[in-house]
């Protein structure tokens, strides 16, 4: 009976774009939060029971469809699913648009890639549905690149064909200074979260028409990136510290207790509408590069650059990327939390022309991963 349930729940109305997002509302059959269709009348026991059988036995893209359509029936699914769905750190899945900024898996490095395109600068992050170093992959985030006078943005955004930072899909951007050696990471946050329904009690809006779909966003700071300048003509590898102002370093402690977290919001109209992340005292960017790149931060987490050895018989610096990286490039980098720290956090490598490997795990989430990677791309004058 309940394989037959499953089978008819995936033949129907429900729509699910090939998005990492919730279904609109307007997509889910039934009445306005779904409440008055066949599906919300299941028994709380024989509901919860199904749902956890496809929690296990969809866990990867895009058979995971069908769990983000469960979530979109009406509310008392999207509450079990809630429930039942674990965060990244746990389960090393990655369902709902909320997961791209919670902390990666704590039992190993989630593979993704990144693909560049170089006549449009834009960059878009895909999570690897192989063990191969390509394949069709999962879309997660996109970026693109604006020149300014005085610095770059790298705006980065849930959708590749909207990156506007008026837009919903609007997650955050990376900032450079005009060297392209100090870059900031900044998390967008909707001025006005929850304040949208609370003007009207009915989950359908009056006056569709009349409304904007702009949406806006305050920039909170959340890491800091800098890179060693090259004294007196010196070549070499690239030395670079990011200052993850949001994370402590406890995070990377063996016994560190769950930090707080950004619950997944439902259907809401803001999809990364919840509780707020802490917000650190950013720190300051004159600072950087005095003393030591492995000093720490007001307590925050740094993460330095694996120092690379020299081979002689290749003649060229190497970082043993396990497999994951086969072309040699100056962006190429691992980052661990200490020198003593074996433990990589992110790493990043060449495998094509425009084809990149990104893979990362726990403190750190696929945006902030994404937003360092974003930063070995750009140019830097005083750096090589």
């Amino acid at each position: 009976m309940t394989l037959k349930f499953i089978a008819r729940l995936r033949s129907s109305r429900v729509v699910v774009q090939d998005q990492l997002e919730v279904p609109d509302q307007a997509a889910v059959g039934g009445g306005g939060d779904g409440e008055d269709c066949c599906w919300a009348k299941l028994p709380p026991e024989l509901l919860r029971e199904v749902l956890l059988m496809i929690e296990d036995s969809e866990t990867r893209w895009p058979q995971r469809k069908t769990v983000v359509a469960c979530a979109g029936v009406c509310s008392s699914w999207r509450l079990i699913v809630k429930e039942i769905v674990k965060f990244p750190e746990i389960s090393g899945k990655l369902t709902f648009p909320i997961s791209v900024k919670q902390p990666g898996p704590k039992d190993g490095l989630l593979h993704c890639f990144i693909k560049r395109n170089r006549s449009t600068h834009t960059y878009c992050l895909y999570l690897s549905l192989t063990n191969a170093l390509t394949d069709d992959g999962k879309f997660l985030l996109a970026a693109r690149k604006h020149k300014r006078p005085t610095h770059n943005d790298y705006i980065i955004s849930l959708r590749a064909e909207d990156m506007s930072r008026g837009s919903s899909s609007y997650v955050g951007k990376l900032r450079s200074n005009y060297l392209g050696n100090r870059y900031t990471i900044l998390a967008g946050q909707s001025a006005h979260t929850g304040s949208k329904m609370a003007k009207n009690h009915s989950p359908r809006l009056p006056n569709l028409k009349h409304a904007s779909s702009k949406v806006h966003f305050v920039n909170y700071s959340m890491a800091h990136i800098s890179y060693e300048l090259e004294v007196f003509g010196s070549r070499g590898p690239r030395r670079m510290q990011c200052i993850m102002g949001t994370i402590p370093t406890a995070s990377t402690a063996p016994e560190e207790p769950a930090r707080a977290r950004s619950e997944f919001s439902g259907l809401n109209t803001d999809i990364f509408q919840s509780n707020p992340i802490a917000h650190s005292e950013p720190a300051s960017m004159g600072n950087f590069l005095s003393g030591s790149l492995c000093g720490q931060k007001n307590g925050a987490l740094v993460l330095i650059n694996k120092a690379p050895r020299w081979n002689e018989q290749l003649h060229c610096w190497c970082l043993n990327f396990h497999g994951r990286v086969t072309v040699a490039s100056v962006k190429n980098f691992q980052l661990v939390a200490s020198p003593e720290n074996r433990k990589i956090v992110l790493q990043f490598g060449k495998v094509g022309k425009d084809l990149f490997t990104m893979d990362y795990q726990y403190p750190i989430s696929a945006f902030q991963a994404f937003a360092i990677c974003l930063s070995s791309f750009d140019t830097k004058v005083a750096c090589e």
